[in-house]
């Protein structure tokens, strides 16, 4: 039997705010420190460990969140979801972007299909387009091979999508698997658009559309602009254009594209990326094949995260942890600072999969919590950041936990040896020495070269970007964001705080406004 309690009705959660306090500066100095680094580490998929030494935890508390996860069936929670359990009460829908990747439970049929196997047919389907492209069978109308490929969306449509390709351009480039350049087109402004159009030859693009609906107005004005330009310049949109949308929208079986592929209501947008909506941009940019080794890569991490023993289980105890920060020691925010360029736009996918899931105030029936729920995520890479906004993050009032993510080796298997050291050592010697100076801090009579320390944080560490381990590395935040809203009672797969906009946006632009909303029309020229 299943129960939904709110966080504050837990035994274990009260038992979490009596444990006493762990002092940073204290456990992570000299030889303690160095023992904890080697105890507090889960190995993860593809390779990676999840190290939380320098996270303000000890056994009594992490015997305690334990306790937490039991009380609040998070594991059972889980397998509910991958079971095909109304788990989005919010729309009264499934949850199954697992099921892109794997099955780890039985069967789930809805709608009278079996959806593993629709998933499935879709990706053998975009596979099969992606080859054809690749080989030259599908073309321009002059026979010529399409080389670049443009995806139109915006949201989940765009965000994870982009942050894969940008993370495995590089490598995709070093092992001779980058078959078409891929680009992006998603803010409505004209000038994102206009800027995309004048970088590439559109005679040798194909666009791929992506709205669930069929009907998002940004992605569809978006949609009319690349038309426009395509007709000026003498194409047919129809050869150069497919869909990625719902069988059920107006894109679906149109002779306005080449091909369309499907996705349905039960994977919300910023959980889609192992669906057909990263899998036709990132399949016809690197080929089938890389996108299916991010599929097992993110099968590996679904599968661990069924672990019932937490400190086998790096995306609960990730999540976890988070919880403990946010409920307990009060910290309202959550850096990502990857140590790794090719993940330079992975923090903006993981604003909108956490701020979106877990951004709530209210619980799954629907009743106000009277507790913090989603952290504000926010973070670049190093060592970029490192000359932008950790200032605040080292001596800030305002402390802030830190996710930190490190490679042992680059993507591109060459280095220089400069006054001694290459520039990847550099790198990791940058991400080794911030950890530790956020935590244990400095002191010093100059209280403006004092650093107090107890900055707490984790860091996920591999040995390369590749795509299996990109896939286990999204997949390890997709399901500590499903744990962390399970512990929180709220329901992390509808977005019901992204309509009210749109809805009064439409009212601005059939000029139905009132009030405020008229004076700022009048004022934007509207």
């Amino acid at each position: 039997m299943i129960n939904w309690k709110n966080l504050d009705e837990l035994e274990a959660y009260k038992e979490l705010e009596a444990d006493p306090k762990v002092c940073l500066p204290e456990v992570m100095a000299g030889e303690n420190g160095a023992e904890r680094v080697k105890k507090y580490c889960a190995p993860m998929a593809e390779g990676l460990a999840f190290n939380y030494a320098a996270k303000a935890v000890d056994d009594k508390i992490l015997d305690s969140l334990k306790k937490l996860a039991e009380e609040a069936q998070l594991l059972e929670k889980f397998e509910e979801l991958y079971n095909g359990a109304v788990v989005n009460t919010g729309e009264k829908r499934l949850v199954l972007h697992q099921l892109c990747r794997g099955q780890l439970g039985k069967d789930v049929i809805a709608d009278g299909v079996n959806k593993r196997e629709f998933y499935v047919k879709q990706q053998e389907r975009i596979a099969a387009f992606a080859k054809k492209v690749h080989d030259g069978e599908i073309t321009n109308a002059d026979g010529e091979k399409f080389t670049t490929v443009v995806q139109i969306g915006i949201g989940g449509s765009d965000l994870g999508p982009r942050a894969i390709y940008i993370a495995l351009e590089n490598w995709a480039r070093k092992n001779n698997t980058l078959k078409m350049e891929a680009k992006f087109i998603s803010n409505v402004d004209p000038d994102d658009a206009a800027a995309v159009l004048n970088s590439i030859d559109v005679k040798h693009s194909l666009f791929v559309l992506v709205s669930k609906s069929g009907t998002t107005l940004e992605t569809l004005t978006n949609e009319a602009f690349v038309k426009n330009a395509l007709t000026e310049a003498g194409l047919d949109p129809a050869k150069h254009m497919v869909a990625v949308t719902s069988e059920t929208s107006p894109l679906a079986k149109n002779e306005g594209y080449l091909d369309a592929f499907y996705m349905d209501d039960y994977i919300g947008g910023r959980y889609s990326s192992s669906s057909a909506v990263g899998c036709g941009v990132l399949s016809l940019a690197f080929g089938p094949e890389v996108f299916a080794q991010f599929l097992d890569g993110a099968a590996a991490t679904d599968k661990l995260s069924t672990e019932k023993d937490i400190l086998k289980n790096p995306a609960l105890l990730d999540a976890l942890i988070g919880v403990y920060e946010r409920n307990v020691l009060g910290f309202e925010n959550t850096a990502v600072l990857p140590y790794s360029q090719a993940l330079s736009r992975f923090p903006a996918h993981l604003q909108q999969l956490d701020m979106e899931s877990n951004g709530k105030s209210v619980n799954r029936f629907g009743e106000p919590v009277d507790y913090p729920t989603g952290p504000i995520i926010f973070g670049e890479p190093g060592t970029n950041g490192q000359h932008s906004f950790y200032q605040l993050l080292h001596q800030g009032k305002t402390i802030i936990p830190l996710q930190f993510i490190g490679y042992r080796n680059s993507q591109i298997g060459t280095d220089v040896v400069i006054e001694g050291s290459t520039s990847q050592q550099k790198l990791c010697a940058n991400v080794a020495a911030q950890i530790v100076a956020f935590a244990c801090g400095k002191e010093d009579e100059n209280l403006n070269k004092k650093f107090d320390g107890g900055r707490p944080s984790s860091i996920i560490i591999g040995d390369q970007l590749t795509p299996a381990s990109l896939g286990a590395l999204l997949a390890h935040f997709e399901n500590k964001v499903m744990f962390q809203g399970f512990a929180w009672n709220v329901n992390s797969f509808d977005q019901e705080g992204v309509q009210l906009g749109k809805v009064l946006a439409k009212k601005v632009l059939a000029h139905q406004t009132d009030g405020a909303l008229a004076v700022y029309s009048d004022l934007l020229n509207i």
